[in-house]
């Protein structure tokens, strides 16, 4: 039972681990070999595995859109186009909804925080020892093919919307007009001395606020993911261990690690897509409170 759970937990963390280059213990450049390494490597190490497969899902997400945009007619859209429409015309219509004011980035921003973190957690639908496999006999170490899963990823997203609220607080605002609506709001008074006190009240309110929409927008999006993951490699596990029972005889039970992780998959789409939708949608929102002037 104890070497079990050792494998158990081995096979965990070298799925959960991210294939780190950075500076190695005698201090050359190259890429970990054990996770002690990863961590060693610190602030500055690059996970690679992340940048990799988020570049190459964007380059397929911009390939595709911009091949069917190029071929588009005015006839009645077929294949690739109507998808594509279809696409675009419900990111219109949430933008509309949810967008107030008038800033030509703002859809096709969405547009692609959309598809971008769709296909990157798509990726939680391929088999779990494929790619890992295939990194191995590459001699690469580790492999983690899901960037969603890791923070450093989802807060870099969630950082880039963050400096577009700012920026656009203070364009629309102007940098007197944003001081005052972290400084003044939500308690205010006409009485100069009370107004005095309200002031570091509100803005410690605000700033918490303010703070806490990078934070949420990154931590719900990874937690999620991780979460999905995490139940993908459990399963992965019982199969394994379904496969060694059925070898006595026991297919019952190998079947039954099948259908949970079908069950799993089918319900993982729901999940993978509502994330990408809630991780577009708080973007758009954000923007709009960015965009609107309090008097």
């Amino acid at each position: 039972m104890a070497s079990e759970t050792h494998t158990s937990t081995e096979y965990i963390k070298h799925h959960l681990q991210n294939l780190t280059f950075g500076e190695l213990p005698d201090g050359s450049l190259g890429l970990a070999q054990t996770a002690e390494q990863a961590k060693a490597m610190g602030f500055w190490s690059i996970n690679v595995d992340t940048v990799a497969v988020s570049l190459i899902l964007g380059a397929i997400f911009l390939y595709f859109f911009a091949k069917i945009a190029k071929k588009a007619t005015l006839n009645v859209p077929a294949g690739g186009q109507n998808f594509v429409e279809m696409i675009i015309e419900f990111i219109d219509d949430s933008v509309r909804g949810s967008f107030t004011g008038r800033n030509p980035l703002v859809a096709p921003l969405a547009l692609t925080i959309f598809i971008w973190i769709f296909l990157m957690n798509l990726m939680d639908l391929v088999p779990i020892d494929y790619l890992p496999g295939l990194a191995t006999v590459l001699g690469l170490p580790f492999l983690k093919v899901v960037p969603t899963t890791d923070p450093n990823a989802t807060f870099g997203m969630s950082i880039a919307v963050f400096a577009l609220v700012i920026y656009y607080s203070i364009k629309v605002k102007g940098a007197a007009g944003f001081a005052g609506e972290l400084a003044l709001q939500p308690f205010s008074s006409t009485n100069p001395v009370i107004k005095g006190i309200f002031i570091p009240i509100n803005l410690f309110l605000e700033g918490v606020n303010l703070i806490a929409k990078p934070i949420s927008l990154s931590l719900r999006l990874f937690g999620n993911m991780y979460a999905g993951e995490m139940i993908f490699i459990l399963l992965a596990i019982m199969g394994g261990s379904f496969a060694a029972a059925s070898m006595g005889g026991s297919s019952v039970l190998f079947g039954t690690q099948i259908l949970l992780s079908l069950a799993w998959a089918i319900f993982h789409i729901l999940i993978i897509t509502l994330q990408a939708f809630i991780f577009m949608t708080l973007t758009i929102v954000y923007l709009d409170m960015a965009h609107q002037e309090h008097h």
